[in-house]
Protein backbone atom coordinates (compact mmCIF):
# COMPACT_ATOMS: atom_id res chain seq x y z
CA UNK A 1 0.00 0.00 0.00
CA UNK A 2 1.33 3.44 -0.92
CA UNK A 3 2.08 5.56 2.14
CA UNK A 4 0.38 8.94 2.43
CA UNK A 5 2.47 11.92 3.47
CA UNK A 6 0.78 13.73 6.38
CA UNK A 7 -0.34 17.27 5.74
CA UNK A 8 1.55 20.16 7.26
CA UNK A 9 -0.04 23.11 9.02
CA UNK A 10 0.94 26.62 10.02
CA UNK A 11 -1.03 27.75 13.08
CA UNK A 12 -0.98 31.46 13.97
CA UNK A 13 -3.02 32.96 16.81
CA UNK A 14 -2.78 36.43 18.31
CA UNK A 15 -4.54 39.38 19.84
CA UNK A 16 -4.27 42.92 18.54
CA UNK A 17 -4.79 46.31 20.12
CA UNK A 18 -8.02 48.07 19.16
CA UNK A 19 -6.18 50.96 17.51
CA UNK A 20 -4.37 48.54 15.19
CA UNK A 21 -7.23 46.15 14.48
CA UNK A 22 -8.54 47.69 11.27
CA UNK A 23 -5.13 47.72 9.60
CA UNK A 24 -4.34 44.26 10.98
CA UNK A 25 -7.44 42.75 9.36
CA UNK A 26 -6.87 44.64 6.12
CA UNK A 27 -3.31 43.28 5.95
CA UNK A 28 -4.48 39.72 6.50
CA UNK A 29 -7.44 39.93 4.11
CA UNK A 30 -5.93 42.03 1.33
CA UNK A 31 -2.32 40.83 1.27
CA UNK A 32 -1.06 38.10 3.55
CA UNK A 33 -3.56 35.26 3.05
CA UNK A 34 -3.33 35.39 -0.74
CA UNK A 35 0.46 35.66 -0.70
CA UNK A 36 0.83 32.52 1.38
CA UNK A 37 -1.76 30.53 -0.58
CA UNK A 38 0.10 31.35 -3.78
CA UNK A 39 3.21 29.60 -2.47
CA UNK A 40 3.92 26.18 -3.96
CA UNK A 41 2.52 23.37 -1.84
CA UNK A 42 0.12 25.50 0.21
CA UNK A 43 -3.41 24.11 -0.07
CA UNK A 44 -5.49 26.75 1.71
CA UNK A 45 -5.61 29.37 4.43
CA UNK A 46 -8.51 30.29 6.70
CA UNK A 47 -9.14 33.03 9.25
CA UNK A 48 -11.23 32.77 12.42
CA UNK A 49 -12.25 34.97 15.33
CA UNK A 50 -12.80 33.74 18.88
CA UNK A 51 -16.26 33.12 20.31
CA UNK A 52 -14.85 31.61 23.52
CA UNK A 53 -11.37 31.87 24.99
CA UNK A 54 -8.40 33.66 23.49
CA UNK A 55 -6.51 34.94 21.62
CA UNK A 56 -9.04 36.72 19.45
CA UNK A 57 -7.69 35.80 16.02
CA UNK A 58 -6.63 32.48 14.50
CA UNK A 59 -5.30 31.54 11.08
CA UNK A 60 -4.80 27.98 9.82
CA UNK A 61 -2.67 27.32 6.72
CA UNK A 62 -2.80 23.81 5.24
CA UNK A 63 0.09 22.48 3.14
CA UNK A 64 0.83 19.28 1.26
CA UNK A 65 3.43 18.42 3.93
CA UNK A 66 5.61 20.14 6.54
CA UNK A 67 8.36 20.15 3.89
CA UNK A 68 6.55 23.08 2.26
CA UNK A 69 7.33 25.21 5.32
CA UNK A 70 10.96 24.04 5.29
CA UNK A 71 11.50 24.96 1.64
CA UNK A 72 13.94 27.70 0.58
CA UNK A 73 11.10 29.70 -1.00
CA UNK A 74 9.10 29.73 2.23
CA UNK A 75 12.17 30.59 4.32
CA UNK A 76 12.91 33.47 1.96
CA UNK A 77 9.34 34.78 2.26
CA UNK A 78 9.44 34.58 6.06
CA UNK A 79 12.80 36.33 6.27
CA UNK A 80 11.94 38.98 3.66
CA UNK A 81 8.53 40.26 4.68
CA UNK A 82 6.67 42.97 2.78
CA UNK A 83 6.61 46.53 4.09
CA UNK A 84 3.04 46.05 5.29
CA UNK A 85 4.02 42.82 7.05
CA UNK A 86 7.01 44.47 8.71
CA UNK A 87 4.69 47.14 10.06
CA UNK A 88 2.01 44.69 11.23
CA UNK A 89 3.83 41.69 12.71
CA UNK A 90 5.36 43.59 15.66
CA UNK A 91 1.88 44.83 16.60
CA UNK A 92 0.54 41.33 17.24
CA UNK A 93 -0.13 40.85 20.96
CA UNK A 94 0.98 37.55 22.56
CA UNK A 95 1.22 35.70 19.24
CA UNK A 96 1.65 31.95 18.83
CA UNK A 97 3.18 30.63 15.61
CA UNK A 98 3.49 26.87 15.17
CA UNK A 99 4.34 24.68 12.21
CA UNK A 100 3.77 20.97 12.49
CA UNK A 101 2.50 17.74 11.12
CA UNK A 102 -1.19 16.85 11.09
CA UNK A 103 -2.05 13.34 12.27
CA UNK A 104 -4.98 11.39 13.73
CA UNK A 105 -7.19 12.92 11.04
CA UNK A 106 -10.85 11.87 11.15
CA UNK A 107 -13.40 13.29 8.72
CA UNK A 108 -12.76 15.76 5.92
CA UNK A 109 -13.42 19.32 4.91
CA UNK A 110 -13.66 22.51 6.95
CA UNK A 111 -16.21 23.46 9.56
CA UNK A 112 -17.75 26.82 10.37
CA UNK A 113 -16.54 26.43 13.96
CA UNK A 114 -13.16 25.31 15.29
CA UNK A 115 -12.15 24.20 18.79
CA UNK A 116 -8.47 24.25 19.80
CA UNK A 117 -7.38 22.18 22.80
CA UNK A 118 -3.70 22.54 23.80
CA UNK A 119 -2.17 19.60 25.63
CA UNK A 120 1.00 18.84 27.55
CA UNK A 121 3.98 17.49 25.64
CA UNK A 122 3.40 13.70 25.77
CA UNK A 123 5.80 11.03 26.97
CA UNK A 124 4.53 8.79 24.16
CA UNK A 125 3.68 10.72 20.99
CA UNK A 126 2.38 7.65 19.15
CA UNK A 127 0.00 6.81 21.99
CA UNK A 128 -1.38 10.35 21.90
CA UNK A 129 -1.90 10.13 18.14
CA UNK A 130 -3.81 6.87 18.52
CA UNK A 131 -5.90 8.28 21.36
CA UNK A 132 -6.82 11.38 19.35
CA UNK A 133 -7.87 9.18 16.43
CA UNK A 134 -10.12 7.19 18.78
CA UNK A 135 -11.66 10.38 20.14
CA UNK A 136 -12.20 11.68 16.63
CA UNK A 137 -14.04 8.49 15.72
CA UNK A 138 -16.33 8.97 18.71
CA UNK A 139 -16.93 12.62 17.86
CA UNK A 140 -17.75 11.72 14.25
CA UNK A 141 -20.96 10.07 15.44
CA UNK A 142 -22.40 13.56 15.96
CA UNK A 143 -24.10 15.06 12.90
CA UNK A 144 -22.40 18.41 13.50
CA UNK A 145 -18.92 16.89 13.34
CA UNK A 146 -16.79 17.77 10.29
CA UNK A 147 -13.12 17.04 10.97
CA UNK A 148 -10.70 16.45 13.85
CA UNK A 149 -6.92 16.14 13.91
CA UNK A 150 -3.80 16.46 16.03
CA UNK A 151 -1.25 19.18 15.30
CA UNK A 152 2.24 18.35 16.59
CA UNK A 153 4.52 21.42 16.35
CA UNK A 154 8.13 21.13 15.20
CA UNK A 155 10.39 23.48 17.14
CA UNK A 156 12.95 24.19 14.41
CA UNK A 157 10.23 25.19 11.93
CA UNK A 158 8.10 27.19 14.38
CA UNK A 159 10.15 30.36 14.31
CA UNK A 160 8.62 32.87 16.76
CA UNK A 161 6.90 36.10 15.79
CA UNK A 162 8.36 39.38 17.18
CA UNK A 163 6.20 39.66 20.31
CA UNK A 164 6.01 35.99 21.31
CA UNK A 165 7.07 35.35 24.91
CA UNK A 166 10.11 33.11 24.57
CA UNK A 167 10.17 32.37 28.31
CA UNK A 168 6.84 30.52 28.14
CA UNK A 169 7.15 29.19 24.59
CA UNK A 170 6.44 25.44 24.51
CA UNK A 171 5.75 23.07 21.62
CA UNK A 172 2.43 21.85 22.99
CA UNK A 173 0.44 19.52 20.71
CA UNK A 174 -3.07 20.71 19.89
CA UNK A 175 -6.21 18.68 19.27
CA UNK A 176 -8.42 20.56 16.82
CA UNK A 177 -12.08 19.86 16.06
CA UNK A 178 -14.06 21.46 13.22
CA UNK A 179 -17.86 21.43 13.35
CA UNK A 180 -20.80 22.70 11.32
CA UNK A 181 -22.51 24.40 14.27
CA UNK A 182 -21.49 26.10 17.49
CA UNK A 183 -23.25 23.74 19.89
CA UNK A 184 -21.69 20.65 18.36
CA UNK A 185 -18.28 22.29 18.55
CA UNK A 186 -18.76 23.22 22.20
CA UNK A 187 -19.82 19.68 23.07
CA UNK A 188 -16.89 18.23 21.11
CA UNK A 189 -14.45 20.36 23.09
CA UNK A 190 -16.01 19.27 26.38
CA UNK A 191 -15.82 15.60 25.40
CA UNK A 192 -12.25 15.83 24.11
CA UNK A 193 -11.00 17.68 27.18
CA UNK A 194 -12.42 14.97 29.46
CA UNK A 195 -11.18 12.11 27.28
CA UNK A 196 -7.68 13.60 27.09
CA UNK A 197 -7.71 14.73 30.74
CA UNK A 198 -6.96 18.33 29.73
CA UNK A 199 -7.96 21.59 31.33
CA UNK A 200 -10.08 23.82 29.11
CA UNK A 201 -8.66 27.03 30.59
CA UNK A 202 -6.27 27.37 27.64
CA UNK A 203 -8.74 26.09 25.06
CA UNK A 204 -10.59 28.35 22.63
CA UNK A 205 -13.41 28.12 20.12
CA UNK A 206 -13.51 30.08 16.89
CA UNK A 207 -15.89 31.00 14.10
CA UNK A 208 -14.75 31.01 10.47
CA UNK A 209 -14.56 34.41 8.80
CA UNK A 210 -13.24 33.36 5.40
CA UNK A 211 -11.07 30.83 3.60
CA UNK A 212 -9.03 30.82 0.40
CA UNK A 213 -7.95 27.66 -1.41
CA UNK A 214 -5.16 27.44 -3.97
CA UNK A 215 -7.67 26.08 -6.48
CA UNK A 216 -9.66 29.33 -6.21
CA UNK A 217 -6.80 31.66 -7.15
CA UNK A 218 -7.15 33.62 -10.37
Amino acid sequence: MKSVTPHGMLFVASDINADDERDFNAWYDREHIEQRVRMEGVISAARYWAISGKPKYLSLYWAESVAVFASPSYAHAFQNQTTWSQRTLPKMVAPTRRIGEVSASVGQGSGAFVAVLPMSVPDDAQALTERCAEIGARLSEDLGFVHSYLLSPIDELSRPLPQEDLATRKMYPMFIVESSNARSNEQALEFASQALDCETSNAARYSLTWKLAATELT
